[in-house]
């Protein structure tokens, strides 16, 4: 459903990291908003990473199951990505500051001609 994230045998999100000062991007830049610089390169994000920040969200958009965990995720070796958190039991028991995530695709829908639409969340990993 997004351009950064790649399927196949081994998904994974890319970003945009500008060539000036690193800071990273997921959409398509002029200028890069940190330093104004011109130039960016492409990278492959890390699978895993840990909660910075979360909430559960008890009351959704129609058509959209709640509750659900929508949370900050700091990706390891660099990157930050807003996402959820999936097959996990959304209660403030299961889901902590710092815990341990990893990349989970999902089909998000699928249209009229039968063509599925993957989406990314992240989902609980071991240490």
């Amino acid at each position: 459903m997004v351009e950064y994230l790649q399927l196949g045998d081994d998904p994974h999100l890319v970003a945009n990291v500008c060539d000036a000062c690193g800071v990273t991007y997921f959409d398509r830049r002029n200028a890069c908003a940190a330093c104004g610089a011109r130039e960016f390169s492409t990278t492959r994000l890390a699978n895993t990473g840990a909660v910075r920040a979360f909430t559960i969200v008890h009351r959704a958009a129609r058509g959209v199951p709640a509750p659900y965990v929508s949370a900050v995720v700091d990706l390891d070796g660099g990157g930050r990505v807003k996402s959820n958190i999936v097959n996990v039991e959304p209660t403030p028991e299961n889901v902590s500051l710092g815990m341990r995530v990893r990349l989970a695709t999902y089909v998000a829908t699928t249209d009229d001609e039968g063509n599925e639409a993957v989406a990314f969340g992240y989902e609980p990993s071991p240490a």
